[in-house]
């Protein structure tokens, strides 16, 4: 293989490009009028914007209920919280997740426990979660927290056959996959965070997700009692409904009602809100969701093209149905001098993720090098491409052919 040194440097095109990262948001004027005439109103926060922004969301993704928070986890830590998860309470999830997806459960004082990934779509390997389950008597564990890693869609219909196997909760990590779907056994599309068969779902409106509101996040569920719960605990876990009273009207203040100022802390709550103008944002950038997931998957399709069948590529995310393409990973072989080549020519790739095993705060507890080779394998070759609405083809060919020069393949 005749591969180029990270020195050989194409000015030509440096001047052409302005640094291409792996993902950016995309601020229409639009959306900058959306947070003035917010900005403008008599609401800041707790206002009526985030309510509106939730009933869009909820609509969105085919949900009864949603949550929207300070960001993805703040959600995924509010619902660990709202399924009760206490210390000692032992919980599955991926290593191949941004460290949020376990460290909700540590925040509660649980155990986390990996499961390795399938290394043909990256998601967590059912197979795995089985065989755990398996090995100890029920009651053993108390939930799963599946990823729909880079956008791919987990298939939650067979997770959650097994989840009820076992009497476990499902928290579905969605902070990829707005606009993501499975087809179920019916072949019905069941789209991500839709409730249909997880507990509760989570999502991120962070800059480089599919919606920006700076940062962000939003719960969904189909359960009543989970979001009554959710709206107290975001807020310090006060209540001002009064039929959840406990003290006395007098108590209150009040003769025969409770006065309107009366409110009670009936839990130990967060403040966890987002803000009127974040949602504004949010609001406006749901109108674009489903274009942008097109962009996506063209971008997709284009890259799939370009590497399919080259000798260098181990894997790639390929053209999946349902996929929501937040990241487009590659595994290739050395990783390392392609992320270094491609940096030279102003392309910004990432690398998603190191495994969370091996993260020093949890190799205190135990987890080392060889626990899930699947995920250990991946992280040697994994890399995510640009991925973004606005990526033009004529930047996207840059990228390609950079990757292709690299490896000596043009």
């Amino acid at each position: 293989m005749n591969k180029i040194t990270v020195t050989e440097k194409n000015t030509e095109a440096k001047k052409i490009f302005n640094p291409i990262p792996y993902g950016r948001q995309n601020i229409t004027e639009e959306d900058i009028q959306a947070v003035i005439e917010t900005l403008q109103s008599d609401y800041l926060t707790q206002g009526p914007k985030i309510y509106e922004f939730e009933v869009a969301f909820a609509t969105y993704v085919g949900a009864k209920y949603a949550v929207a928070v300070a960001n993805g986890t703040a959600a995924l830590h509010l619902n660990a919280l709202a399924l009760g998860v206490k210390p000692g309470d032992k919980v599955i999830t991926t290593p191949i997740t941004f460290a949020a997806s376990a460290n909700c459960i540590r925040y509660c004082g649980g155990e986390v426990v990996f499961a390795d990934i399938d290394p043909n779509t990256y998601l967590l390997d059912i197979k795995a979660v089985r065989q755990l389950l398996e090995a100890s008597p029920i009651g053993t564990y108390q939930g799963i927290v599946p990823v729909d890693f880079a956008g791919r869609a987990v298939d939650l219909e067979a997770f959650r056959k097994l989840a009820n196997e076992y009497g476990l909760w499902i928290i579905q990590d969605s902070c990829h996959s707005p606009g993501g779907y499975f087809i179920d056994s019916s072949g019905v599309k069941q789209h991500c965070g839709n409730g249909n068969f997880a507990d509760l779902a989570i999502f991120s409106f962070h800059p480089v997700k599919h919606i920006a509101c700076g940062e962000g996040g939003m719960i969904t569920t189909n359960d009543k009692e989970l979001y009554d719960k959710l709206m107290m605990l975001r807020t310090h876990g006060i209540t001002k409904n009064e039929s959840k009273y406990t003290n006395s009207i007098s108590f209150a203040g009040g003769i025969d009602t409770y006065p309107l100022w009366y409110m009670e802390m009936q839990d130990l709550g967060y403040n966890y809100r987002i803000t009127d103008f974040q949602a504004a944002l949010g609001l406006s950038q749901l109108q674009r969701a489903d274009e942008g997931i097109s962009k996506r998957k063209e971008i997709a399709k284009s890259y799939e093209e370009a590497f399919n069948g080259k000798k260098f590529i181990k894997s790639q995310s390929g053209v999946i149905d349902g996929h929501a393409y937040h990241l487009y990973i590659l595994e290739v072989e050395d990783r390392l001098g392609l992320y270094n080549y491609l940096r030279t020519q102003n392309i910004f790739a990432q690398i998603h993720y190191i495994p969370c095993h091996l993260m020093p705060y949890y190799r205190q507890f135990g987890w080392a090098a060889g626990d899930m080779p699947n995920a250990e394998t991946y992280y040697k070759h994994c890399i995510s491409l640009p991925m973004y609405p606005t990526l033009t083809d004529e930047q996207q060919d840059f990228v390609i052919k950079s990757v292709l020069n690299y490896y000596g393949a043009l």
